[in-house]
């Protein structure tokens, strides 16, 4: 049964085979949705690399942080300077740095430690996850461009076939109806109808893997999320239990520190050395207590010293200074300023070498010193020879003065200079025949200069002086016995 088609007109034939060129063809790039997976696997990709780069970096803190631990180490494995001020048993400051060697060793191992495990047991399981997310857009990638090109071979023949559908529809009306028979519009759009569903076909099956693609993308999400969870628990199992180690031995540390008592070194510091330590208990040394060599020589030894009056030998000047004076067996008058040695250097102010100098004999409290100041200051450099005026507390002091200083002035080489308390007093035969000139001497007479003599004489001299005196005693009828007396008047008179 043969089946009649009413003729077509030719405007409603082109409408169909525009619209079926655009259905059929359609302008939709079948690489757009595995483009785009494609794309999200890339994403995947770098997301665990950054992680993984990340893991590998802290794995890497860690083995530097354990060779800058050892660098500390360093800084306290010497035993400590002058180690033998500190207590050497636990407890101490000397246990206090062993425990900190201890925890700090322990930082070197369990940062090396950490490390170890950070690369054995975090980062292959990130490198794995790396390895599948490219296997899996290697895949993808193989797969879509298999399908995509089938599809496209497909569209491009049904393509062809229509436009070819299209010339011989259009020649139909021109022709007459006049074709071959491969050139019939019918067998051509039968042809059409062959490719088109051979696309079809094509571009379903490519749509079916792409929502597998799809549903599998899901799963493989969820497996790459589950592995990240693994490889960061396991980070923080080591890198958080690495940092409470590190807390705790720190902690450690300071315990050890906090658990020395604020007096036990000291303590047991005088327990070690309280023989060397000064006692408490024993009073201030005193300049009085100490002792030292020659301390009591005689030569140290004033043979008189007390407060004195001077004159100023300034022209200009009236009064009366006081000072301290001594007398001592080196032969020397000195004047200080005081008796006191400990505010400062008690150097003298005026020096006089008395057997060089001119003694007067007292008058009352009074009694004059003439010599040269040798104590090398500027005031003796300028006035050379003076004479000093003196002015004891009374006349039996000022006679005390004289009589030391005249017989420290007429000494002997070699002669004792240190004289006992009951020679200071005594007085020689040239003095008592002085005496009486010097009890009638008043206070306001000027003392007479005396000059200083050695008080035994060479026995040939005084041979020589008896012989004078018993001479002239001839010559003037005076006794033997009152002649004895006649040097003595005689030297009493030369000093005079």
């Amino acid at each position: 049964m043969s089946t009649v088609t009413s003729p077509v007109e030719p405007s409603r034939q082109s409408t169909l085979a525009s619209n079926l060129s655009e259905d059929a063809v359609p302008e939709h790039d079948p690489n757009t949705t595995a483009g785009l997976l494609a794309q999200r696997l890339q994403a995947w990709k770098h997301a665990v690399g950054y992680l993984e780069e990340y893991v590998e970096t802290v794995e890497k803190v860690h083995r530097n942080s354990s060779k800058e631990y050892e660098k500390v180490l360093k800084t306290i494995s010497k035993p400590l300077r002058e180690g033998e001020h500190f207590d050497q048993s636990l407890g101490g400051v000397a246990g206090f740095f062993e425990n900190m060697r201890v925890n700090t060793q322990a930082l070197i191992n369990t940062n090396a430690e950490t490390e170890k495990s950070i690369k054995g047991s975090v980062l292959p399981v990130l490198e794995r996850l790396h390895k599948e997310i490219k296997h899996k857009a290697k895949e993808l990638a193989h797969g879509a461009e298999k399908g995509a090109k089938e599809v496209e071979k497909a569209r491009n023949t049904t393509q062809k076939h229509i436009e070819l559908l299209g010339q011989h529809t259009a020649a139909f009306e021109s022709s007459g109806g006049k074709h071959t028979p491969s050139d019939d519009p019918y067998v051509i759009q039968r042809g059409v109808l062959h490719r088109l569903n051979k696309q079809v076909q094509e571009e379903n099956n490519q749509r079916n893997d792409l929502i597998a693609v799809q549903a599998n993308f899901q799963e493989f999400e969820a497996h790459v999320i589950t592995t990240i969870h693994q490889a960061m628990e396991a980070f923080n199992s080591f890198v958080g239990g690495q940092a409470l180690k590190v807390q705790a031995l720190y902690a450690d540390m300071l315990g050890a520190a906090q658990r020395i008592p604020p007096d036990f070194e000291w303590k047991n510091f005088v327990k070690r050395s309280g023989d060397k330590l000064v006692d408490p208990a024993e009073g201030p040394r005193t300049v009085e207590a100490i002792q030292f060599p020659n301390q009591n020589h005689s030569s140290t030894k004033a043979l008189i010293e007390g407060s004195l009056e001077r004159k100023s030998r300034n022209k200009l000047s009236w009064g009366y200074s006081t000072g301290y004076y001594v007398v001592t067996p080196a032969k020397f008058l000195h004047e200080f300023k005081d008796d006191d040695n400990y505010r400062k250097d008690p150097t003298p102010e005026l020096s006089i070498y008395l057997p060089d100098a001119v003694i007067g004999l007292p008058a009352g409290e009074k009694f004059n010193v003439k010599g040269k100041d040798k104590s090398g200051g500027l005031g003796g450099k300028l006035s050379g020879s003076s004479e000093l005026s003196f002015k004891a507390h009374s006349p039996a002091e000022a006679m005390k003065w004289f009589e030391v200083i005249k017989k420290v002035a007429g000494a002997t080489p070699g002669s004792p200079t240190v004289p006992s308390p009951a020679e200071e007093v005594k007085v020689n035969p040239v003095e008592a025949t002085a005496a009486p000139a010097v009890t009638g001497v008043t206070a306001e007479e000027k003392p007479k200069p005396v000059v200083a003599v050695p008080e035994a004489a060479p026995a040939p001299a005084a041979a020589a002086t008896t012989s004078t005196a018993e001479a002239k005693a001839q010559e003037a009828g005076v006794a033997p016995a009152a002649a004895a007396a006649a040097p003595a008047d005689e030297k009493a008179a030369l000093k005079a």
